[in-house]
């Protein structure tokens, strides 16, 4: 069952008794494209959803045909019009969104259908995992109008690596989901009438596993990533694992694999019968 949260103008959020988070574009009449409001809601929805040890999943998807046609022309237009300042403001806010989804705690998934453009790439590699219809469709356009893709950069360029962003920020060409998933911007494309129930899957394959080492997995990702192997590092991640080892969900974790039997997090809160996942390989 899923519970609403904290009413939007622009977006909608719910969260289940799994603790499965949804936030969702809600702008179909002009394709999820995002302003200063927008862009506003989204913060605070993560940063609430952020606070909440409740939340284990986080879903970003859209409604409507397109998953985000990016930077609203209006919104736009308000910004050509003010000073530096107030540009430099302007683009803080929307770095500071992208930061935030890039850090997010939990395991977040992009759900992408239709067009998703300039800042709404964006969005799609700041998820830690992204799931496409096989007609999504991608354009880093910013210098169609003599901008470019720079807030987004840091994590478009990561997911797509810098020979890929060389050509697509260049261009502005539109590519589409066989090419975003050679390029790694999305990891799997499946027809629209597969991608909410494979979305489902992927959900069911997190909450599988232990919450508290889901997090710590991501963290270290952030931790060891494009870093030169140091002592310190060998250090670090020795520090990690004896960590986890002696915490109360790898002590839980070890004793369940070893006595082949359902781990805690994996059993209903109130009956102990085990949930709607399912046990991983190696459990009875």
């Amino acid at each position: 069952m899923e519970i609403a949260m904290k009413t939007y103008q622009y977006i909608t959020t719910s969260i289940d008794q799994r603790g499965v988070a949804q936030l969702v574009l809600n702008r179909p009449e002009v394709h999820n494209a995002f302003d200063d409001i927008m862009i506003g809601e989204l913060i605070q929805a993560l940063d609430s959803f952020a606070a909440n040890d409740q939340v284990r999943v986080l879903l970003l998807r859209s409604n409507g045909k397109n998953f985000s046609a990016g930077a609203d022309l209006g919104w736009m237009r308000s910004m050509a019009e003010k000073n530096y300042d107030d540009n430099l403001l302007d683009a803080g806010e929307l770095a500071k969104l992208m930061q935030k989804l890039d850090n997010f705690p939990a395991p977040t998934i992009a759900l992408v259908q239709g067009a998703a453009f300039g800042g709404a790439v964006g969005l799609v590699a700041c998820c830690d995992i992204a799931i496409a219809s096989d007609k999504a469709s991608f354009c880093l356009s910013e210098v169609k109008i003599g901008l470019m893709p720079a807030v987004i950069s840091p994590y478009v360029v990561r997911a797509i690596g810098e020979r890929a962003s060389r050509r697509y920020f260049l261009t502005a060409e539109r590519f589409f989901a066989a090419e975003a998933l050679h390029l790694g911007l999305l990891h799997k494309i499946v027809s629209d009438d597969e991608l909410h129930g494979v979305s489902d899957a992927m959900v069911q394959t997190l909450l599988a596993n232990s919450p508290a080492a889901v997090k710590a997995a991501k963290d270290l990702i952030f931790t060891v990533a494009n870093q030169p192997t140091t002592q310190a590092l060998i250090d670090e991640t020795s520090r990690r694992i004896a960590a986890i080892r002696v915490s109360a969900e790898g002590q839980e974790g070890l004793s369940a694999f070893l006595q082949k039997r359902t781990p805690a997090w994996q059993l209903a809160p109130t009956t102990g019968e085990p949930a709607i996942v399912s046990p991983s390989k190696g459990q009875a």
